[in-house]
């Protein structure tokens, strides 16, 4: 028998004064209720209750039991409270995983925002450009870039991450401008070390034809950053995400290149430790996110 039930039971008898009353209370029958009644007195060894044909009154030993359960039986319904607030209100502690340029340029202004939305919500974000294991790190939540291999994780789609290239307008009066993609195999590139295949270049033609270009140059890293500064400096032609680029375009720093040509969108996702059960923040967070990266969101990003 489970004896916080039986707590519970037992307490609704006493409060109510009927075994018929706190069976209708349980959608069960009164022969099931003495028989829990009876069965914990024969468990503790003693009467908990005088009966007669007045109703119940407690003994000496169940009026001190009947405090004790009140007491546990509240604790008990207080925290399955709790915890249904938390599953189904946008409140407590939530970890967020993200790379560091999209987190820092991206997710961290919108993740403030949020916050001020949800005053109840607690916010630890961690930056990590390598895969992060979320069970493991006791992540509640992660932003990942590109397609999703099959898992037992849950997932929502945020939206896409449009790439572009670029170069200053002083490399291109120097070395020249592109014209078509083959043109950029005599080009010095920048190359974002972080993606597979970074010196193959693929893109769509305007013809609607996939090409895809091998690509050399004196600068490889894996940040962002470093790889537009160098763009700025008149180093080369750089592929990146568009967001990463947007000050810089609008300030004149660089340009775009080909145009006319697409390079492929990133898939953005949230996923989560499981698609069942979600948390209440985590849903809030994910939908709040959801309405903020919709088409075109990298103009309504704040400056730099």
């Amino acid at each position: 028998m489970d004896r916080l039930q039986a707590m519970h039971v037992f307490v609704r008898v006493v409060e109510s004064g009927s075994f018929s009353r706190a069976a209708k209370e349980f959608a069960t029958t009164q022969p099931t209720v003495t028989k829990m009644v009876a069965a914990t007195e024969e468990r503790l060894k003693v009467r908990l209750l005088n009966r007669n044909t007045r109703g119940v009154s407690l003994t000496e030993s169940g009026a001190l039991y009947y405090e004790k359960c009140k007491i546990i039986v509240r604790e008990a319904d207080e925290a399955d409270n709790i915890a249904r607030l938390q599953q189904t209100q946008a409140q407590g502690l939530l970890r967020v995983s993200t790379s560091v340029a999209f987190g820092r340029r991206v997710i961290l202004p919108l993740a403030l925002d949020f916050m001020r939305e949800h005053p109840q919500v607690q916010l630890d974000l961690s930056f990590e450009d390598r895969y992060t294991d979320l069970v493991a790190q006791g992540m509640d939540v992660a932003i990942r870039m590109g397609k999703l291999a099959d898992s037992t994780l849950g997932a929502r789609f945020l939206g896409v991450n449009p790439w572009l290239m670029v170069a200053s307008p002083k490399y291109l009066r120097k070395q020249g401008t592109p014209r078509q993609a083959a043109d950029l195999s005599g080009h010095d590139a920048l190359i974002y070390s972080s993606v597979l295949g970074d010196d193959l270049w693929r893109m769509s033609t305007p013809k609607g034809d996939v090409v895809s270009v091998a690509v050399s140059g004196r600068l490889r890293s894996n940040n962002l950053s470093a790889v537009l500064a160098a763009a700025r400096n008149g180093l080369g032609i750089a592929a990146m995400p568009r967001y990463v680029a947007t000050d810089s375009l609008a300030l004149g720093h660089v340009v775009e290149v080909l145009k006319n040509h697409t390079l492929p969108e990133q898939e953005m996702h949230a996923v989560f430790p499981s698609p069942k059960l979600v948390p209440g923040k985590v849903l809030a967070f994910i939908a709040y996110l959801q309405g903020r990266l919709d088409k075109h969101w990298w103009e309504s990003l704040p400056k730099a």
